[in-house]
């Protein structure tokens, strides 16, 4: 099936205890990449990359998740006394030393790093199953977003194969040709070295034949009509396997096979062809980036 490894969701979600923003983003990678960062969930965060592992098999998962808590008794307010007495013992020698008062009110404790920190109380159950069955809804939407790219770029490539199929079925009329170019080459060099040069018809026949093989073009044409034909079954695949990796090692294939044509090519119309193929599977190889 084919699914696109870019795409972005993200909703937001009400409890009594608290708000939630989830936003989900992923991009194209060679292997599953988790990374979460917002509120510090411990635990949960792990819960978290094990459901999308689930969904996702491949690519770049970026999680943001903003909480606000609505509960203030959910909160403890921690206050570092020893360094506040230090603070206090500071100010009054000051004060001692500069015959005055130095004094500060309750408002600067809290800008004061470290004196005052607010603690959010560890998240209940019932928060945590909360937190986990909105993430679960916002993969569900990422990986919708994410197969409907798919179709997109399924419908591209598609249209990219069609042409390459083109261009085979335009290669195969024009490789026949090719023995009976090489022979007729053969005969105009044998007769511009001269009326002096004799060669027997069996020596002509070994020359043609050795051309013949070398040149000769049935297997790679082969082959490259068994990749193609393969590449458009993953691709109209309906199995839930991920197939961005074998439409890669495909396309390879392809292109190998279709440079060897063109190198073994005595004919510009073949080398035409091959270059248009190539430039088809190179749109390919660009998409299929994005395939997971």
């Amino acid at each position: 099936m084919i699914v696109s490894m870019t795409g972005f969701f993200e909703k937001s979600f009400n409890s009594p205890s608290l708000s939630l923003k989830i936003s989900i983003r992923s991009v194209n990678h060679r292997f599953f990449d988790w990374n979460y960062r917002g509120f510090p969930l411990k635990e949960l965060e792990n819960r978290f990359r094990s459901l999308c592992q689930k969904m996702i098999h491949r690519g770049r998962v970026e999680v943001t998740c903003d909480i606000d808590f609505t509960d203030s008794s959910k909160w403890d307010i921690h206050i570092n006394q020893e360094l506040l007495d230090q603070i206090l013992t500071a100010l009054d020698k000051v004060s001692k030393k500069t015959l005055g008062s130095a004094s500060f009110s309750v408002d600067n404790l809290f800008n004061i790093p470290h004196v005052v920190e607010m603690r959010r109380k560890n998240l209940t159950d019932k928060e945590a199953f909360f937190l986990e069955k909105c993430f679960v809804k916002v993969m569900d939407g990422l990986v919708k977003v994410r197969q409907r790219e798919g179709a997109e770029l399924r419908k591209d490539i598609q249209i990219q194969a069609r042409s390459i199929n083109q261009s085979l079925r335009g290669l195969e009329k024009v490789v026949r040709r090719q023995p009976d170019l090489m022979r007729k080459k053969m005969m105009e060099r044998i007769s511009n070295l001269g009326e002096d040069i004799s060669l027997s018809e069996e020596r002509v026949v070994e020359e043609a034949a050795f051309l013949a093989q070398k040149y000769d073009l049935s297997e790679e044409m082969a082959r490259l009509r068994s990749h193609l034909q393969y590449f458009r079954e993953l691709l109209t695949s309906r199995a839930k396997e991920q197939v961005g990796r074998q439409m890669d090692f495909v396309t390879q294939e392809l292109y190998r096979e279709t440079n060897t044509i063109s190198a073994k090519s005595q004919d510009i119309a073949i080398t035409r062809e091959c270059l248009a193929i190539k430039g088809e599977l190179e749109g390919i190889r660009q998409q299929i980036q994005n395939i997971e």
